[in-house]
């Protein structure tokens, strides 16, 4: 047991790869927890974000600076009183919300946050993750209609007929990323996650200034579509209250209500993750061929302590300027614990174990928390569009820029 837990530490390949079904396992809990753990700091920094876009101050009550919040909001959700529709289809009704989740968590077998930490490296990866992530428009329908009400059922053809468009226009901008990968000495492309990142570390560039300036269209055509297909603002129909009440999880209450939120940044995770890994050159550090070298290797190490010390450095601010008030004390000490803990993680990735194994883990995160970032800015900037513009975005703009895109970077590919 204890070999099976140490020979993988020094392997260069992915738990699946290996045939090592504990590391497997001990992946897929880790992703598990993982993002149950972003999706909670999500919730708050959005509300915070928000806040402070808008010249306010967020959840403060609940904890130190509202740090307690989600954590009250899901407790709250646990045990708030399920209700079912009478007239509903109870199996369906159940299974919907599951689907919808299974499909958001699915896609992360095949995310590379390394070389090697990934659950398993499939040749298809690429086909896997669009299919898995296209599997997720069943559940909204199967939600929609499971409730027997005419507002829900409109959310959910609504929210169909937009994922179905703009998935069309994101496969398109996917394809040309794929084609760049066969861009080598032997003109063979991947599908693999894993092999589109070193593809990138081989041809020295990331792909977003791949043919400037091909690759950063389709990389906006990409950023455009994963923005609708997570239905978040300004691309959010399914969800416009003023039109359909919620769209097609009004009848959903209490915990199945949260299982389709937490779906919900699931994929925002997700999408972002994919975004990383074709364009941005996954868990590759910025400039690494212009600032290689033991130094720099060295210098891009330590930026994960860096960051949770500078973390912790903020939060002990946050204590200094707290009231000295009696009522405060214990929100003071509970954000001075908070600090602390910071501080501590910072100082182990410090440690070179642990440092050089999670530089890459936290180089891709970086990226993928600018996605969510950009997240919370388009939904406090851009009103929301109506059905008739986001179609029209999809079907008459992005649908031919992604083909056109794919065209010429397929000719350039075979010229140059």
């Amino acid at each position: 047991m204890l070999d099976d837990v140490t020979s993988y530490l020094k392997s260069d390949t992915t738990p699946g790869q290996a045939g090592n079904f504990l590391w497997a396992f001990i992946y897929i809990l880790l992703i598990f927890l993982g993002l149950s753990v972003a999706v909670i700091a999500m919730n708050w920094l959005e509300r915070k974000i928000l806040a402070h876009m808008q010249v306010r101050l967020g959840p403060m009550r609940v904890g130190p600076h509202g740090l307690l919040q989600p954590i009250a909001d899901a407790i709250k959700l646990l045990i708030k009183e399920d209700i079912m529709p009478s007239e509903s289809d109870p199996f369906v009704f159940w299974t919907a919300p599951l689907i919808v989740v299974l499909t958001a968590f699915t896609v992360f077998i095949v995310v590379p946050f390394g070389p090697t930490h990934a659950v398993t490296d499939m040749n298809i990866g690429v086909l896997f993750m669009l299919g898995v992530s296209s599997l997720s428009v069943l559940g909204v329908v199967m939600a929609g209609w499971a409730s027997n009400s005419h507002y829900p059922l409109m959310g959910a053809l609504r929210s169909s007929a937009q994922m179905v468009s703009y998935e069309i226009a994101m496969g398109l901008a996917v394809i040309s990323a794929v084609l760049m990968t066969s861009l080598n000495q032997s003109g063979t492309g991947t599908l693999s996650m894993i092999g589109i990142v070193q593809a990138q570390e081989a041809q020295a560039t990331w792909f977003v200034f791949k043919f400037f300036p091909l690759g950063l269209i389709a990389f906006f055509v990409f950023a455009v579509a994963m923005v609708a297909e997570t239905n978040r603002a300004p691309f959010d129909l399914p969800e416009a209250e003023s039109e359909l009440t919620a769209g097609f999880h009004t009848e959903y209450s209490g915990f199945r209500w949260s299982l389709f939120f937490l779906a919900e940044y699931s994929a925002m995770i997700a999408v972002s993750s994919i975004a990383v890994t074709l364009w941005l050159g996954g868990w590759l550090h910025p400039f690494p061929h212009w600032l290689s070298g033991e130094t720099w290797d060295l210098v891009f190490s330590l930026f994960p302590g860096l960051t949770f010390v500078f973390l912790a450095g903020l939060t002990f601010y946050s204590v200094a300027r707290m009231p000295k008030h009696p009522y405060f004390r214990v929100q003071t000490m509970g954000l001075a614990g908070f600090g602390a803990v910071l501080g501590l993680i910072g100082l182990a990735l410090f440690a070179p174990p642990v440092r050089d194994r999670v530089q890459d883990i936290y180089w891709f995160a970086a990226k993928v928390a600018g996605f969510m970032y950009l997240y919370i800015w388009y939904r406090g900037t851009f009103p929301r569009y109506r059905f008739d513009q986001l179609m029209t975005v999809g079907w008459k703009i992005l649908l031919p820029i992604g083909l056109g895109v794919l065209i010429v970077t397929a000719i350039l590919g075979v010229v140059l």
